[in-house]
């Protein structure tokens, strides 16, 4: 997400660091200018675990869209995509379903830029773009029937987006809303920030990130959970992310306390 004009539509000032491009360079990616670098590493001073935080998130991703890829899923529902960062998410679908079909959703013009990248599927399945904003479902849902049929289970894929959704802009009404048309044995795939791990250390990390003109709201495990009502979480519920099916053959370096709530639910 990025900031908005009063009329939601997004702006870009190259003067203010950018949250998807610190993310980019929390990944070591290129995709980063010297204002992003600067604030990135001034979050670094007094956080020196965000860049395993953020390497957490997208491993989290590549995880849950492969476990739900190996249990048959065809088709994902993308949102909040972000700079584009291999593996992709179709590139870990088509891996396991060649003809796996997926829309990535983003308002962001950075990420617009980098489309390109997110549309080389393979030729048995489909990968498609759409410059849109959380905070308009129908919209995004309107696009996404042209490649996904609703009629089939989607995987809707909220990684790291709802931190960035206020209360007043009714985060949980959202979900409920991109959920409601889709068939039963879908899934949402959720990564949320949280205080709850280290909250003085948090409020630092979120006015960096206020400062540049972007809305944060991190939530509670409970406010999270909320998120999920009247879905059924999958094993092993919701969990900080580097406890989320942690491998048994994980480096002692990312043996810390992510900051983020991940967790998959289906659909009834």
């Amino acid at each position: 997400m990025t900031a908005t004009t009063d009329d939601g539509s997004p702006q870009l000032n190259p003067h203010q660091p950018h949250p998807a491009r610190m993310y980019d360079y929390f990944l070591n990616g290129k995709d980063h200018h010297v204002v992003d670098a600067a604030a990135a590493e001034q979050v670094l001073t007094f956080y020196p675990q965000a860049k395993a935080a953020a390497q957490a998130n997208r491993r989290f991703m590549q995880r849950a869209v492969g476990q739900l890829a190996q249990s048959g899923l065809r088709q994902f529902l993308d949102i909040g995509t972000g700079i584009p960062t291999e593996p992709n998410l179709h590139q870990i679908a088509q891996g396991v379903i060649p003809d796996a079909r997926v829309v990535y959703v983003d308002n962001d013009p950075i990420v617009l830029r980098h489309a390109e990248a997110l549309l080389n599927s393979r030729p048995e399945g489909r990968t498609e773009y759409v410059q849109a904003d959380v905070r308009h479902p129908e919209a995004i849902l309107d696009a996404a029937r042209e490649v996904l049929d609703f009629d089939e289970p989607v995987g809707l894929s909220l990684v790291a987006l709802l931190h960035f959704i206020d209360d007043a802009q009714d985060p949980r009404r959202l979900v409920h809303d991109l959920l409601a048309p889709l068939a039963p044995g879908s899934h949402l795939v959720l990564s949320h920030g949280t205080a709850d791990v280290d909250p003085e250390t948090m409020a630092r990390v979120m006015e960096v990130y206020r400062s540049g003109g972007v809305t944060v709201q991190l939530r509670t495990r409970d406010e999270i959970a909320a998120f999920f009502e009247e879905l059924v979480l999958l094993d092993p519920g919701l969990a900080l992310a580097g406890d989320w099916h942690r491998p048994v053959d994980t480096p002692e370096s990312d043996d810390v306390q992510v900051p983020l709530y991940v967790g998959i639910a289906r659909k009834q």
